[in-house]
């Protein structure tokens, strides 16, 4: 027979939480930062995942199937979520200091922007942060090239060749422009818009690259391109100085 839990018993529970707690987190330093990850275990997501591992920060990898995250370390969990289930997204966000967001794709086959993953991810995790008031971490989204200026008033996605996209990816260009339109009407979140430039690569680590806002930076030779390592430096440097909050800005080389 069970005895109930006592005052006491219940003192000494929490007790023991709290320190087998503490032990879990004694070796990390004090100014970690607790990053809730979607898209974990996509090409951008991979490289964001270790890079702010290496950097000693306390990493939440969300997937729908946690399974598919076969990393391990100390310092990251594996949990399963789902960025269109709202009551997830709660219980998700509560203790982090960021959540960044890098996912893509279309709600079946819809050809509608605004049912793009992209456009309903920022919708729905906004509405969250809202709730959450100033105990809210910071948002970081992964936008699309297709939203950069190659000239004023002219975007990126104007100029591509839509007989050769394939319909979702057209949808998902489009989305990810509502995005960028849709969080800069938003004054009471503190969201950043990071923008990859035309090619994201699979070099190596630079740790070099240059930071932009809305046009299309190219090297002398007329590329638009940065490593997808580099590009996750740049986000996690986001996410430690918090220098575009509200803002948008671009990586290139």
């Amino acid at each position: 027979m069970h005895r109930p839990f006592t005052p006491i018993r219940v003192q000494t529970f929490v007790a023991i939480l709290l320190l087998q707690t503490a032990m879990v987190f004694a070796d990390t330093p004090p100014d970690s930062l607790r990053i809730l990850l979607y898209g974990a275990t996509g090409k951008i997501g991979s490289h964001v995942v270790n890079e702010a591992l290496n950097r000693n920060h306390l990493v939440t990898a969300v997937s729908r199937k946690p399974s598919s995250i076969t990393q391990t370390h100390e310092h990251l969990s594996a949990v399963k979520g789902d960025i269109l289930d709202i009551e997830n997204i709660r219980q998700l966000l509560g203790g982090q200091d960021v959540v960044i967001v890098s996912v893509r794709g279309v709600v079946g086959k819809s050809k509608d922007p605004n049912q793009s993953l992209q456009r309903l991810a920022v919708g729905n995790i906004v509405n969250v942060l809202r709730e959450m008031g100033d105990e809210a971490p910071r948002l970081i989204h992964v936008g699309g090239a297709g939203s950069l200026e190659v000239k004023p008033g002219v975007l990126y996605a104007d100029k591509l060749p839509k007989l050769f996209l394939p319909k979702s990816l057209e949808v998902e260009i489009a989305g990810q422009i509502l995005a960028l339109q849709y969080l800069r009407s938003i004054d009471d979140v503190n969201w950043t818009y990071a923008t990859p430039p035309k090619n994201l690569t699979n070099g190596k680590r630079t740790g070099e690259f240059r930071i932009g806002g809305d046009q299309v930076m190219e090297d002398s030779r007329g590329r638009s391109r940065v490593s997808r390592a580099d590009f996750a430096v740049a986000l996690i440097d986001e996410a430690e100085n918090a220098k575009h909050v509200r803002e948008r800005f671009s990586v290139a080389y």
